[in-house]
């Protein structure tokens, strides 16, 4: 492992490709991110909002991998989801990504329902860990990451460089400027596919144990882990920095 970044992205200036690419379409954003990254991929939770990147990625190239992180615990519509969208955009490298453990063997050894007693621990089980290993083939990653989603997520940079388990990483966020109402024009534009769920009140979509339906007036991801001070499952929480 290293902490630095690797010598094929060492031309690249962070801070400069941040500040020119501010503003910018997110499609060339991405396509910016295709071209400079040796190893770049797109990570999507196939969730909500995924229809809108991954239409930009199926674009810019269809071939581009698409990690999906399979955690055992989504929703039955979100994996039927996973393939209706691969098929509708015509993505040829989508790759789940799982946990070293099933669910059922996390049980065996931590205990039953453990993202009760413990969502992070969870998480960074079924989540994190199996990101960053993941990521051990890439250079640098594209995600969906909007800053009008959270607060947390308020001041997440186009482009930064990020540390994931002692290596460090570029990471795009292509649409990181855009707004729900920019998410839902481009889907109807598009005539993208809903998630199953959407039309039933889930405003942002995770494992199903820890994601209910949102109520009138809430934020759309008030219904992940609701009742927890928890607001993000720790794959967007890593060491970032625009320069």
């Amino acid at each position: 492992m290293t902490d630095t970044l690797v010598p094929a992205l060492s031309d690249i200036d962070v801070e400069e490709a941040a500040h020119e690419l501010e503003g910018a379409p997110a499609i060339d954003i991405l396509r910016w991110a295709r071209a400079c990254i040796p190893r770049f991929a797109v990570t999507s939770s196939f969730g909500a909002d995924a229809a809108t990147l991954l239409s930009l990625v199926a674009e810019v190239d269809a071939d581009l991998p698409v990690l999906f992180l399979d955690t055992g615990f989504h929703f039955a519509e979100s994996l039927a989801y996973r393939h209706l969208l691969a098929n509708r955009l015509g993505l040829r490298n989508v790759i789940d990504v799982r946990p070293d453990l099933t669910v059922a063997q996390q049980a065996d050894r931590y205990g039953p329902a453990m993202y009760l007693r413990d969502p992070d621990v969870c998480c960074a089980l079924r989540k994190v860990a199996p990101l960053d290993e993941a990521l051990e083939g890439y250079d640098g990653w594209a995600t969906g990451v909007r800053r009008s989603q959270t607060p947390d997520r308020a001041s997440t940079p186009v482009v930064a460089t990020a540390d994931r388990d002692g290596r460090t990483l570029l990471k795009v966020a292509p649409l990181a400027a855009w707004t729900a109402a920019d998410v839902a024009g481009h889907r109807r534009l598009h005539d993208l596919p809903p998630h199953p769920l959407a039309n039933r009140g889930f405003g942002s979509i995770g494992c199903a144990p820890c994601t209910r339906p949102t109520a009138p007036g809430e934020d759309d991801r008030a219904g992940r882990w609701a009742g927890r001070a928890k607001t993000e499952c720790g794959i967007h929480l890593e060491s970032t920095t625009s320069a």
